[in-house]
């Protein structure tokens, strides 16, 4: 079971530094983790074509982390292992009029670096997103995955998720 790291008590949910039995420490990114995350956004099928995991990172990646921080309740999670970032994703507060009232969690971009696939980190990174997104006032986490990611589905399912609705979206240029 994650639990939270040493001073962990003192910060908000959503800050707050969580570090497993094994070592794996999952916490929000900094802006020096972008070249591993952006790295494991682009290592797959879909993402190699709309990621640029260059030396040096283009320089939207860095503003696209400091306009998230400035919005609030919008933030990348890591999970590092041995001083090395191994998995990520992004979770996001929605808040809301439907559901009287309700806050809504939303996950995008689970990934976790093919060396440590096989080791639950995506299950401990959604189990963190979880935690942080109930102590903040969600009522519903909910995430979009493309059809294709079979796998990715087979993974969701397990931890609770339902297909319940079709997802859609549209390129704005």
């Amino acid at each position: 079971m994650t639990q939270p790291a040493a001073g962990a008590a003192s910060e908000t949910a959503l800050d707050a530094v969580w570090r497993d039995t094994d070592g794996l420490l999952i916490r929000p990114a900094a802006e020096d983790d972008l070249p591993a995350v952006v790295a494991m956004l682009a290592d797959d099928g879909l993402g190699k074509s709309r990621e640029r995991p260059e030396s040096p990172l283009p320089a939207a990646y860095g503003e696209a982390f400091r306009r998230m921080a400035l919005q609030g309740g919008n933030l990348i999670l890591v999970a590092e292992l041995n001083g090395a970032v191994v998995g990520c994703l992004q979770l996001t507060l929605i808040h809301g009029i439907s559901r009287m009232g309700a806050t809504r969690a939303q996950v995008e971009g689970v990934r976790v670096a093919a060396a440590a696939r096989g080791r639950r980190v995506g299950e401990r990174l959604m189990r963190a997103a979880t935690v942080r997104a109930k102590a903040n006032g969600a009522v519903l986490m909910q995430l979009t995955t493309d059809h294709r990611r079979i796998d990715a589905h087979r993974f969701y399912e397990r931890l609770g998720f339902v297909g319940s609705h079709l997802g859609m979206k549209k390129e704005l240029g």
